[in-house]
């Protein structure tokens, strides 16, 4: 070690550095999670619709402890992927307060979307709503968290 130049250190440094940035843009949720949470928006959007209001509210308080239950484990962003798996430190602890901003940001988004619809007269407005936000939240959940993280710098 005593025959290394300053150089060669920090290029060996920086080189570290990038590899630990990179793993750490890979960190987040599994796609199976976010198909999960599109097919249970979808649900929710459905049965919203033809219960009446009390099973439907049931239902959103069953989905949202079915999630919380699930998402304690896969929130801290460590476990993408069954081959890795990486520090708390490197995945950062900003992740879950990304994801569950990004999720009361959907819930917004659905209920204007579906107040608009039924505004203009639309049947079935809140089916609609909820299709589009699990078709968001099924194709583009993993790029909007990626965004959400950068912003966040989490």
């Amino acid at each position: 070690m005593d025959d290394i130049a300053p150089e060669q250190a920090r290029t060996a440094l920086d080189a570290a550095d990038r590899a630990r940035r990179q793993v750490a843009e890979e960190v987040g949720l599994p796609r199976g999670y976010w198909w999960a949470m599109a097919a249970g928006w979808l649900l929710l959007g459905v049965l919203g619709n033809v219960l009446p209001p009390w099973p439907a509210g049931v239902a959103t308080v069953g989905f949202g402890v079915g999630h919380g239950v699930l998402a304690s484990r896969l929130l801290d962003g460590r476990r993408r992927t069954d081959r890795l798996q990486v520090s708390a430190a490197v995945a950062g602890h900003r992740i879950p307060l990304v994801v569950v901003g990004m999720l009361l940001g959907l819930i917004g988004v659905t209920v204007l979307v579906a107040l608009g619809l039924d505004a203009d007269g639309a049947g079935h407005a809140g089916i609609w709503a909820a299709v589009l936000t699990a078709a968001v939240v099924g194709f583009g959940g993993p790029e909007m968290l990626r965004v959400l993280r950068r912003w966040a710098r989490a």
